[in-house]
């Protein structure tokens, strides 16, 4: 099982689990996903980020500043961002390149060799997988081939026995477009601005359901 830590107290899902983190824009989402990759690496689960809006180097960063010195995994990073930007990265450990958002493709490659990587030369065999963000996947390519894409990549964290984490915002695409995404994920997490501007979650799809509670502070 894997624990959701500080996020979702005592939410424990099965491992080839796919949730979505869905809400608005500035409601910590981010954070949040990391958060729950980091409490598992803590734990020796191996990190693996796929981001398409920040540069890898600074999802690293972010990363290793949560964990401090309890960083006990490895963590992977497939950059999508610095390539399409027309930087000419340096090659980094722990760090892939995709040549765009567009490029579905080399992001499923790279995801499978951390996959294999971590397994056969680190025996790491449960993995925590972040997808950040499917908004960015949706400006660049149509909702036919981005649910294709992430038919496969979520198969894939399936058949790892992984947990994987998409985060999404919600407001900017229309009903349809999210009714047809959510179809692909196990269950959901959703956050929403409170009464008091305070960022709440609930989870829904996995376990029991949850009332509305405040985001921790992290």
């Amino acid at each position: 099982m894997y624990g959701l830590g500080e996020v979702c107290p005592g939410v424990e899902v099965e491992p080839g689990t796919n949730l979505l983190v869905a809400g608005p824009p500035m409601t910590g989402k981010r954070t949040l996903a990391l958060e729950i990759l980091a409490h598992g690496n803590r734990r020796g689960d191996g990190t693996i980020v796929v981001t398409t809006k920040d540069g890898g180097e600074e999802v690293r960063e972010d990363l290793r500043e949560r964990l401090g010195r309890d960083e006990s995994a490895p963590i992977g990073i497939v950059d999508c961002v610095s390539k399409q930007q027309g930087m000419n990265p340096v090659q980094s450990e722990g760090i892939a390149y995709a040549s765009s958002p567009k490029d579905m493709t080399g992001i499923g490659i790279q995801l499978s060799e951390f996959l294999q990587g971590f397994y056969k030369d680190q025996g790491v065999q449960r993995n925590r997988i972040l997808l950040h963000s499917l908004s960015t996947l949706l400006m660049y390519s149509n909702l036919q081939t981005v649910f294709r894409f992430l038919h496969v990549f979520t198969g894939r964290v399936q058949s790892a026995d992984a947990l994987g984490i998409f985060v999404i915002d919600s407001t900017a695409h229309d009903r349809q477009t999210m009714s047809t995404l959510q179809q692909l994920f196990d269950g959901q997490i959703e956050v929403r601005k409170g009464e008091d501007s305070r960022s709440e979650l609930r989870v829904k799809g996995v376990g029991e359901n949850t009332d509305w509670r405040p985001v921790p502070e992290f």
